[in-house]
């Protein structure tokens, strides 16, 4: 089997008393979207925090693409092709869908924000965001300000502008946070055009979209790995049913 894309071992990261990570070790695979769940709590998100070297871990080791980044900074990390969104919104509201992508282009490309005002008539800034705008389904939404978009169409938007970069992993934190049955029911839709097309790291509180997307599931209770597996045994697994996900899921 080819080495993952990322590889975790023996992460740990405190808070003075409290153990967030607690010794955590998983992989991700290329091309898979592997899920992370868990109750509140349980440290998802300050994972992907240490993953993205805005949080320093306290012990063990992160190694992507064959490397080494356990103690990089942030900008190395998303040079070497990590991105990630936020569970809460990040789009530049008072811009076009457009515009939000081709200044995540820009930035991509290392220039200042200062020089934005003329950049964001340049062609070879706008022509490749409404590129990935057109194939995760905002093409007609490009020139429609973010403000004005829905608020499933903000977070499409926003994994767009981490698209910008062309990352070899992205890490998405409950894409699907403050959404009605209809807009995770397009999330959903909007992800699976990338399964296979991209590696993903996925946080989801929604277990109807990561039974539906997920090649993989690992289990987080309390900062540490209870259970990894596909979506079939992570429902069968019994120490999961009691930890997490309930009867209704498991017996369904």
């Amino acid at each position: 089997m080819a080495e993952p894309l990322l590889a975790i071992d023996g992460l740990v990261k405190r808070f003075g008393g409290l153990i967030a990570t607690d010794n955590l070790s998983l992989d991700v695979r290329t091309g898979e979207i592997h899920a992370l769940i868990g109750p509140n709590g349980a440290g998802k998100t300050t994972l992907v925090a240490q993953l993205m070297g805005q949080l320093p871990s306290d012990a063990g080791r992160i190694v992507f693409d064959g490397n080494d980044i356990t103690r990089l900074p942030t900008h190395r990390r998303v040079g070497a092709g990590l991105a990630r969104s936020f569970q809460i919104t990040s789009v530049l509201r008072d811009f076009t869908a457009l515009d939000n992508v081709a200044l995540a282009v820009q930035a991509h490309q290392g220039h200042s924000f200062r020089f934005w005002r003329p950049a964001r008539h340049d062609s070879a800034l706008r022509d490749p965001a409404l590129v990935i705008l057109e194939q995760l389904g905002l093409g007609a939404r490009a020139d429609t300000l973010a403000a004005n978009l829905s608020y499933g169409e903000q977070r499409q938007l926003e994994i767009a502008m981490a698209l910008a970069g062309d990352p070899r992993l992205l890490l998405l934190d409950e894409p699907m946070a403050g959404m009605g049955p209809d807009e995770s029911a397009r999330m959903v839709a909007f992800l699976q055009r990338l399964k296979g097309k991209r590696t993903i790291l996925l946080i989801e509180h929604d277990m109807d979209a990561v039974f539906a997307l997920a090649d993989r599931i690992t289990v987080l209770v309390y900062g540490r790995a209870i259970a990894t597996g596909a979506p079939a045994e992570i429902r069968a697994n019994p120490e999961v049913r009691k930890a997490y996900l309930g009867e209704e899921h498991a017996d369904a």
